[in-house]
């Protein structure tokens, strides 16, 4: 994997902290509440680029240029995808209708030849929704799993991003501290000496 060209995240900083951006090929799950930003992060990745792609909307009425998938089947919503950026939004919504077994052999199986060809899949997963054992599950499917998360401290939103799986490459150490802005998600790129 060394030698293969990534594909930018869209995110200056996150393609920093993987060392290039995504893989050609990767799964990736983004994990994190409905107001982490995890959806900016699926929309910069899905318009970043001049490759084509599919942004997968499942939860509800879709942005221009996006897919509406409601109600779509696994065999319609992999015949859907086109492109080297697929977004799928959201696995929580595909384990809540059709079960965990169901989204695992999605991402697993039902895709293999999307991702073989070298496209890359992010699926966003909502925290506090599922069991531990649907997270577990849907960890071990990912080939790069990354989490959003956010608190606020007295007046002040603190979010940080960390890479938490990241297949046939060293995790990085640290979580990384970002923003929310108007285009999107803004990653520090610099790290804090205490």
């Amino acid at each position: 994997m060394a030698d293969t060209i990534k594909r930018s995240t869209g995110i200056a900083g996150l393609d920093l902290a993987l060392d290039g951006g995504f893989p050609p090929g990767a799964r990736i799950i983004i994990s994190g509440s409905p107001l982490s930003g995890l959806e900016l992060l699926a929309q910069q990745f899905w318009q970043a680029g001049k490759e084509t792609g599919t942004y997968l909307m499942l939860d509800t009425v879709p942005d221009e240029d996006m897919i509406d998938a409601r109600g779509m089947d696994a065999a319609a919503l992999a015949g859907a995808m086109r492109g080297e950026r697929i977004v799928v939004d959201s696995l929580s919504t595909l384990i809540a209708a059709r079960g965990i077994d169901a989204a695992t052999r999605f991402v697993l199986e039902d895709t293999r030849g999307i991702t073989d060809a070298g496209a890359n899949i992010v699926y966003l997963l909502y925290t506090g929704l599922h069991t531990p054992f649907e997270e577990a599950r849907m960890m071990r499917a990912a080939d790069i799993f990354i989490t959003l998360r956010h608190q606020v401290h007295g007046n002040e939103f603190e979010r940080t991003l960390a890479i938490e799986k990241l297949k046939g490459a060293d995790v990085p150490q640290r979580v990384i501290p970002y923003h929310i802005i108007a285009k999107g998600l803004e990653l520090s790129t610099t790290s804090r000496v205490v």
